[in-house]
């Protein structure tokens, strides 16, 4: 990726590298985020993912158990950490807004 397209991305993150606009989101841009973070093509599996977190933050307006997001989705407990380098990368590649310093810590 070229270094003018990933100054593009880093405007759309906080500075702890978190989404400020989640509204702004869909699943394209996060190719392109996965893309700048050396991921290369995201699988349809976790695309669902994405969506999945995106789902259960927008209806309860918190973390919900990762555990719990790979359940919904008929997967292993630890599908995130199999799927993504860690949460805090599927929680950045989904747009999803700073969750504050408790589940920052969760996240990592």
């Amino acid at each position: 990726m070229n270094p003018s397209a990933v100054e593009d991305l880093n405007s759309l993150f906080d500075k702890d590298g978190f989404f400020i606009n989640p509204e702004q989101w869909d699943i394209a841009l996060a190719q392109r985020i996965a893309h700048s973070e050396d991921m290369g093509e995201m699988d349809a599996l976790q695309q669902e993912l994405l969506l999945t977190l995106r789902d259960e933050f927008q209806k309860f307006d918190a973390v919900t158990a990762l555990s719990h997001i790979c359940h919904l989705n008929g997967l292993d407990a630890d599908c995130l950490h199999q799927l993504f380098r860690s949460p805090r990368q599927a929680w950045r590649i989904a747009g999803l807004p700073n969750p504050g310093e408790e589940a920052k810590v969760y996240l990592a």
